[in-house]
């Protein structure tokens, strides 16, 4: 296996990694027309397009800020124009676009919660971006440290690696799987999208020990995307503790 993967077509090589980012779109956004379509939504048509485009926006904007955090210093001493203008945060983006609803929605005095239909779609187009991310190999800085398990991937450099990016693929199909569970798991009205909230960036906080950008020394450094994850994790925390008392130990419903 050589990479990172190209599609031939004819005389014209596409990159697979930009491929699986589109299909990622796609599906994220039919998923989720699916999803509306079968168990309903809480907000009218023309407020989820609203709420989808500040989403959008707020993703955009959290995902430049992570990564720009993250190669802060390679980017001061190297990068041009376009440097600054490639790479992305999934968690920046999840945290950026999360915010911006949720700000919005204060704004347009929505109190319904919006994102339980959003939960399991991103889940799936998420993985399905993580495969483009797997097959770029060492160009897309989403590899792990090296390591002796039997399953390292050797990403074009000689060097077996853990494929943290399949890592992420199997956790959020697991993930995905018990947030579809609706009659099993009891979820009440918001739960599933802050299970996959947080549930994504605690993984997110302890997988990233395992990218080489990460540092541990004896102090427990974090990498500024582990950092970012742990904001966004308190963040949501607290904001269910105010927004969902009925929920809270020892408080009626």
């Amino acid at each position: 296996m050589s990479f990172p993967w190209t599609i031939q077509i004819g005389s014209i090589a596409l990159s697979a990694h930009a491929l699986f980012e589109l299909a990622a779109y796609v599906v994220g956004f039919v998923l989720v027309a699916r999803a509306r379509r079968s168990h309903g939504d809480a907000v009218s048509v023309d407020a989820r397009w609203r709420l989808s485009a500040v989403a959008l926006l707020g993703a955009a904007l959290g995902s430049k800020l992570v990564h720009w955090g993250e190669h802060l210093p390679e980017l001061l001493a190297h990068g041009d124009a376009l440097a600054w203008m490639g790479g992305k945060s999934i968690v920046g983006g999840l945290i950026g676009g999360t915010f911006a609803v949720e700000l919005t929605k204060a704004r347009m005095g929505i109190v319904e919660r919006t994102g339980d239909v959003l939960a399991v779609p991103l889940c799936i187009s998420m993985m399905v971006g993580r495969v483009g991310c797997f097959v770029s190999g060492l160009t897309d800085d989403t590899y792990g440290t090296p390591t002796a398990l039997p399953w390292g991937v050797d990403f074009g450099d000689g060097v077996a690696r853990h494929p943290t990016q399949l890592y992420e693929i199997v956790f959020l199909g697991c993930l995905a799987l018990v947030l579809s569970r609706r009659r099993a798991f009891g979820w009440n009205v918001g739960a599933r999208f802050d299970a996959f909230f947080c549930g994504y960036l605690a993984f997110r906080v302890f997988v990233d020990f395992l990218k080489p950008y990460t540092s541990v020394p004896a102090d427990f450094g974090l990498a500024a995307t582990q950092w970012a994850a742990l904001a966004g994790l308190l963040w949501r925390l607290r904001w269910r503790a105010r927004h969902t008392p009925e929920l809270l130990p020892g408080v009626s419903r």
